[in-house]
């Protein structure tokens, strides 16, 4: 899967530890930026992130933050992206099968990092149930 994967300051730790674990998976992964632990503006780095998924550059997104909640603000600006916040494995498994989330927030400051490999790889791993759900999706999009 192609995946693009991009932090604030404050994201950037995780940030590289599963970039590498998704390139040791076999994904092609694109990252976005920033490399640095010195304070910057997360949306800087995450609009490209969601721009690219949103094009079809990518399959698919994650954006690291202190908590996740200003990176998914920022990625749900873009039209076509639905960015779920997950702390846990029951709302990235939700948010795949009926959100078909897109694009994850993940919040190095709220969650493990071993957590936080495990939400990333039941999140990709999961595919939209679609049925019922598929309407709502186009609504979400502004189709229906």
């Amino acid at each position: 899967m192609r995946i693009a994967i991009g932090s604030d300051h404050a994201g950037s730790g995780y940030k590289q530890r599963i970039a590498a674990h998704l390139a040791e998976a076999g994904h092609e992964v694109k990252d976005f930026g920033t490399d640095s632990p010195r304070p910057c503006d997360y949306p800087v780095f995450i609009r490209p992130v969601a721009e690219a998924v949103a094009r079809g550059d990518f399959e698919r997104g994650i954006v690291l933050g202190g908590s996740g909640n200003g990176e998914a603000m920022v990625a749900n600006r873009v039209p076509g992206v639905r960015c779920s916040l997950c702390w846990d494995l029951r709302s990235a498994r939700l948010a795949r099968e009926h959100n078909d989330a897109n694009v994850l927030s993940l919040g190095e400051r709220m969650i493990s990092l071993e957590a936080a490999l495990e939400i990333v790889d039941l999140w990709l791993a999961t595919p939209f149930a679609a049925g019922r759900h598929e309407r709502r999706i186009r609504m979400i999009d502004g189709e229906a």
